[in-house]
C-alpha cells in the first residue's frame, strides 16, 4: 500500500509568519494528548526534557495526536545524536532542542536530522514508523524537506551567541525560553522580570531581522500580544499539567 509523505504544516505556518499557540504536554499519556488535539491549540509539545517521556511514549503520543488538525513538536532531552534519530523513526518531524549555545552545536544538530550527503541520520528505512514500515515510497527524498529544527536559546551564552546560531543553515526556527534565561542573570523564578523581558524582546527582534521565525513561551496574552508585534509568531502559553491543576482546583473551590 502506497501512502503520501506527511506535510510539515507546523513549518509551512511558521516560514509564512502565521500565529501558533501551543501547550507543554508534561503528563506523558497518549489519551491527555489526544484530548489536548482537541481543545483548539495549533501545537501541542511533547516534553522530553522535563516530562517523564520515553521513546514508546512519544510515539504514542504523536500516533494520537495524527487524527487531529495539530502540530506535534517534540523536546528533545539533550543534544543525543542517537535519541534524536529515534524520535525522527517515530515520525517526529518537528524537533525542538533545548539549551542550544553555539554555531557549532548548531551545526552538529543540524546534521543530525538529515540524511546524508548533509547530515549524518541513520537509515532506518521499513523499520520505523517515519517511513510507515516502507510505504512512502519517496520518503527518502523528501524527509529533509519536511524536517522543522527549532533551537532553544535560554541562557546569556546562547543569546550571546544568537546571530551566530541564527544563521546557521539548515536551523529553521529559533525558540526562547525565559524560564531558565532568568535564572541564570539572576531571577530565578521570573521569568516576567523586566529585565528579562526586554533581553527578550531584543533577541527576538534580532531573529526576527535575520529572517527565521521565532518563538517564545509566555502566559500572559498582553505581552504575547507585544511579542507577536515584534515578530514573534508561534507562542507556548500553557501546559497540559497546570490545566488540569487549574481546573481541578476551581472544580474543588466552588463546593
Amino acid at each position: 500500500m502506497a501512502l503520501a509523505m506527511t506535510v510539515n504544516c507546523f513549518k509551512i505556518a511558521a516560514q509564512a509568519g502565521e500565529r501558533q499557540l501551543g501547550a507543554f504536554m508534561a503528563l506523558a499519556d497518549s489519551v491527555s494528548a489526544e484530548l489536548m488535539a482537541t481543545t483548539g491549540f495549533d501545537w501541542l509539545l511533547i516534553d522530553g526534557e522535563h516530562g517523564p517521556n520515553d521513546i514508546k511514549s512519544v510515539m504514542a503520543q504523536l500516533q494520537a495526536l495524527a487524527a487531529y488538525p495539530v502540530n506535534a513538536v517534540v523536546r528533545m532531552q539533550d543534544h543525543n545524536v542517537a535519541d534524536i534519530k529515534r524520535v525522527l523513526d517515530v515520525g517526529g518531524q518537528t524537533l525542538l532542542i533545548p539549551m542550544v549555545e553555539s554555531a557549532d552545536q548548531a551545526k552538529h544538530l543540524v546534521q543530525a536530522v538529515q540524511y546524508p550527503p548533509k547530515g549524518i541520520r541513520g537509515m532506518g528505512g521499513g523499520l520505523t514508523r517515519a517511513t510507515r514500515w516502507g510505504s512512502i515510497s519517496d520518503y527518502l527524498e523528501k524527509a529533509d524537506d519536511n524536517i522543522c529544527l527549532i533551537l532553544q536559546l535560554e541562557s546569556p551564552e546562547g543569546i550571546a551567541q544568537l546571530d551566530a546560531i541564527t544563521n546557521t543553515d539548515g536551523v529553521d526556527a529559533i525558540f526562547i525560553g525565559p524560564a531558565d534565561l532568568a535564572a541564570a542573570m539572576g531571577y530565578i523564578g521570573q521569568p516576567a522580570h523586566p529585565e528579562v523581558c526586554k533581553v527578550v524582546e531584543e533577541a527576538i527582534k534580532r531573529i526576527q531581522a535575520i529572517g527565521k521565525p521565532v518563538g517564545v513561551y509566555c502566559g500572559d496574552p498582553e505581552q504575547v500580544k507585544k511579542y507577536q508585534s515584534m515578530g514573534a509568531s508561534f507562542f507556548l502559553i500553557g501546559a497540559d499539567t497546570m490545566l488540569l491543576k487549574l481546573a481541578a482546583s476551581k472544580a474543588v473551590s466552588q463546593f
